[in-house]
């Protein structure tokens, strides 16, 4: 994720709407207090309101893990269930007719769980101690999600990532992946990352050697557009825990996975 670009989430409600499946009607996209008068809520006790979203707990390792019972992983089982179903009928229907379909997923806290970094920092971004905590590559998997990328394999689909995180981090995020058993496709032609020094041609309107200006969606948007139109694949589904990660269209249906810690632009 481009975390320069990360914010405390500011009411609990991104947390119920987080959790819904986003492009279905069932959220409201952008929520957000920033230009109320009226006073924000409370910081500590939204603090406390993510610890029992999550069912936050420290491991014997004293590592925060979030609980398998909590309304976290209950909303996430729910949204894995319908993509599974909305995958297994969209791809019969897109080989039969010829065509290549394709998922695409956001990394972290997508596939990969931050929620230990996140308890650490009290919810606040520091560029070198996330660069050292994604060098670890010892996440968790966000709950189900190794599964539902063996799941859209096993249908035929072809699996793509698209994630803010650096080129440099690139074999980190590999052996993580690997790690949580998510281990199809992790070659450079299927993981896409973000690299402003050598940005690609599909992004020259934001992106050149000596400047990288696009925005979250830019980068984003401009991916799934490549394995569309320059790579050929029907993009059927793409996943993401930021609305940023699905708005800018060249997917089919977008599914919001629920992510109350911080919010990307």
């Amino acid at each position: 994720m481009h975390k320069s670009l990360r914010f405390a989430t500011l009411t609990v409600t991104c947390a119920v709407a987080g959790a819904a499946l986003y492009g279905t009607g069932a959220a409201t996209a952008h929520q957000s207090t920033a230009n109320s008068t009226r006073e924000p809520y409370n910081i500590g006790l939204l603090v406390k309101d993510i610890d029992t979203y999550y069912g936050t707990t420290a491991d014997a390792n004293g590592v925060y893990q979030a609980s398998t019972s909590s309304p976290y992983a209950k909303d996430l089982a729910r949204i894995e269930s319908a993509a599974k179903s909305y995958i297994d009928k969209t791809a019969r229907k897109a080989l039969h007719k010829g065509k290549k379909p394709a998922v695409v997923f956001d990394i972290d806290d997508t596939l990969l769980l931050s929620l230990d970094y996140e308890k650490r920092t009290n919810y606040t971004y520091n560029s070198a101690t996330w660069t050292d905590y994604v060098a670890k590559a010892d996440r968790p998997a966000v709950f189900g999600t190794p599964e539902l990328v063996a799941y859209a394999k096993a249908k035929g689909v072809e699996v793509f990532y698209n994630s803010g995180l650096k080129e440099s981090q690139r074999a980190a995020a590999v052996a993580n992946l690997k790690k949580v058993g998510a281990d199809i496709n992790l070659d450079a032609g299927h993981m896409f990352l973000k690299d402003a020094a050598n940005p690609p041609a599909y992004l020259s309107d934001c992106a050149t050697t000596t400047a990288w200006t696009c925005t979250t969606v830019q980068y984003k948007a401009g991916t799934r557009k490549h394995i569309e139109q320059d790579l050929g694949y029907d993009v059927i589904a793409n996943f993401g825990d930021q609305y940023s990660d699905l708005d800018g269209g060249y997917a089919d249906r977008t599914y919001k996975f629920p992510n109350p810690t911080y919010f990307v632009s």
